[in-house]
């Protein structure tokens, strides 16, 4: 084929788009030389745009316009304004705007929808809005609204994008594939979710395989698994995103046994699972409270055996799982065999040392980490969480000033919490609140919170109420901030005011989530609630008990009242402490795990003070290693220490 033959270079390059890189100077002479017509440009511009070749398509605009035989038409400028959307080219883009309008073009819908759409991806919402808006209102067609919808979810202004689709429905124009995907991720509400579904349906879309998947997303994210699941199993068609995204929902969901059971289902039915399952999977079981390690273990070898432990998020997510599981050497282990590592893989180890008390091995990571990658703002909350949760002030404040210093990182609210966290456990509750008033930023929940935990290990009522004060007026919903706050009063000896908290509490319907303990023994997880009396053995559970707590008390432990409730006798109150769910599990364990045996205890909230002194005094005693896992770390106690120093 002769390169000066236009037409059969221009057949060529069409067929055969790829082709394009080195016969791309030869194009341009001979679209020069014949004096090519607008349409061919066209037709050769939406050609390179729709193959990727952005850059490439851009130039032939630039050749365009030198040429004597073409002028661009409402044709040229779409594909141009996707391709510097694409390339995120902002200045060419205005400069293309400006161009159409002096062609008087401005009022071409296509054209409009295109500038929407590239303003919105150049992070310029406002500029996309002021498109819409200057549009006539009956030129705006589905496409139009559309485009400005998905403009406000890409932004995360969800409710923005929703009242859009309200208005859109309200002007008669009926929704179609494209805006129902796009609306669908707005949707986190129930009957909102219903009445979508509606929509759909009337506009002939519910079989849609696409859009039903999307469905089953929208009801699990509205936390209806139930209804999500009565949805999948109604589908004749499943295809692999259809059971990963039912396995993934039963993982967010905390269901470790429907996700497993829906897992193998998957694989009998021969559907060979992708990472989006298996992550999915590894979820449920991060997130089970009554997980054990032996799950751990058996979701670990489904991974290996589907040939996805290379995969880096399913890796990244396996690091997590051991180290929720108490496994911090099996995690490291898993870490240093990752060949490719992200920037969530190292702050998930770097965050596990800190979880674990290992503040020295997280900064140790984190500077090897340094001369690898740059950290971003999660990492730098792995590293300061892990100071906070090791007492390590110095190594924090050179953290956290080297954040925007060395890597251009803005502090935000949640680094400010890990400060504040990091001076008041020291005790440093003047410094933690003068470090309040001179932030840039509004101070969030997360950071009054901090404070007010504080005030737990260092009581201090006015520091402690003047926290609680900004967090009601926040979070009034959050039974925590209330019994933080009473039990600071109770540390304090201010009962009255601790019992005005508990009715504060109770007047305005927030109630206490209700506290238990889960153990593992024989591959068997056993779960203890306060006082609990439901086991079998629990006779036999109470004596043994009873013979412990002689024990520890001989040894100097002696409870601490404080933590149980207040209007109950001194001796009552020191009887109440003997049965909290963690002591209960403790014994249970030492009951019928082996001598040699760790035993491992989940708390679903915050270990309380008793708890952890007493447990220091059994981990002495027993000679036993103890890990309990509470709400906010790990505790390995043995010899009568905890890996925490009491920093906790």
């Amino acid at each position: 084929m002769a390169v000066e033959d236009l037409h059969g270079l221009i057949h060529f390059v069409l067929k055969s788009p790829t082709s394009l890189q080195t016969l791309f100077k030869p194009l341009q002479a001979a679209l020069l030389r014949h004096h090519a017509p607008t349409s061919l440009y066209n037709t050769l511009i939406q050609t390179l745009s729709s193959s990727n070749s952005h850059s490439l398509s851009l130039s032939l605009y630039s050749l365009m316009l030198t040429s004597s035989s073409s002028v661009p038409d409402a044709l040229t400028f779409p594909p141009l304004l996707k391709s510097c959307s694409r390339l995120r080219d902002l200045p060419l883009g205005r400069s293309l705007h400006c161009h159409l309008s002096s062609l008087a073009l401005r009022s071409d819908v296509s054209i409009s929808n295109s500038l929407i759409s590239f303003y919105s991806r150049c992070g310029l919402l406002a500029s996309s809005r002021q498109v819409f808006d200057g549009m006539p209102r009956h030129a705006r067609n589905v496409v139009t609204w559309t485009s400005l919808i998905g403009a406000y979810v890409r932004h995360g202004q969800l409710e923005s994008a929703l009242s859009l689709f309200r208005a859109m429905l309200d002007s008669g124009i009926r929704p179609n594939r494209p805006t129902f995907l796009s609306v669908i991720p707005c949707v986190s509400d129930a009957k909102l979710a219903d009445d979508l579904c509606r929509l759909i349906s009337d506009e002939g879309l519910d079989g849609d395989g696409y859009l039903r998947n999307a469905v089953v997303r929208m009801y699990m994210r509205c936390g209806k698994i139930d209804y999500a699941r009565k949805l999948f199993d109604s589908m004749e068609e499943k295809d692999l995103v259809t059971w990963s995204l039912m396995v993934d929902g039963y993982g967010r969901a905390d269901m470790y046994f429907e996700a497993l059971e829906l897992f193998r289902e998957m694989k009998v039915r021969g559907i060979f699972p992708d990472y989006v399952a298996l992550l999915g999977l590894i979820r449920a079981c991060v997130n089970s409270t009554m997980g054990s390690l032996a799950q751990a273990r058996f979701v670990h070898g489904i991974t290996v055996r589907s040939l996805l432990d290379r995969n880096v998020m399913v890796g990244t997510a396996l690091v997590d799982l051991y180290v929720k599981r108490g496994r911090l050497r099996t995690a490291r282990r898993l870490f240093d065999r990752m060949e490719e590592k992200s920037l969530v893989t190292w702050s998930t180890m770097i965050s596990g040392y800190g979880m674990h008390g290992f503040g020295k091995d997280a900064l140790d990571l984190f500077d090897r980490m340094k001369d690898l990658v740059r950290p971003d703002h999660i990492v730098f909350v792995a590293v300061l969480s892990a100071c906070s949760h090791a007492g390590l002030i110095d190594q924090g404040w050179r953290c956290f000033y080297s954040m925007e210093r060395d890597f251009g990182v803005v502090p935000r609210a949640e680094h400010y919490a890990c400060m504040i966290d990091l001076l008041g456990r020291a005790g440093k509750l003047t410094e933690a609140q003068e470090f309040i008033e001179r932030m840039p930023i509004p101070p969030d929940s997360s950071v009054w919170g901090s404070l007010l935990g504080a005030c737990r290990i260092h009581p201090d009522e006015k520091v402690a109420e003047f926290a609680a004060r900004s967090l009601f007026e926040m979070d009034s919903e959050n039974s925590g901030r209330y019994i933080l706050l009473s039990n600071v009063y109770t540390s304090l000896g201010k009962i009255k005011e601790a019992n005005r908290i508990r009715s504060l509490m109770k007047r305005r319907g927030v109630k206490k989530t209700a506290g238990y303990s889960v153990i593992e023994v024989k591959n068997k997880t056993y779960k203890f609630l306060v006082g609990d009396e439901t086991n079998p053995n629990s006779g036999l559970i109470y004596r043994e008990l009873e013979k412990l707590m002689d024990r520890i008390r001989e040894a100097g432990y002696v409870p601490n009242t404080n933590f149980a409730l207040h209007d109950l006798e001194e001796e009552t109150k020191e009887r109440s402490l003997y049965v909290h769910s963690e002591k209960l599990a403790i014994v249970f364990g030492l009951m019928y795990l082996g001598p040699d045996s760790e035993i491992r205890i989940h708390k679903n909230l915050r270990v309380c003070g008793d708890c952890h002194n007493a447990t220091k005094f059994i981990s002495e005693v027993t000679g036993r290693e103890i890990l309990v896992r509470d709400s906010h770390r790990f505790h390995h106690f043995s010899g009568g220490r905890c890996s925490c120093g009491d920093y906790w």
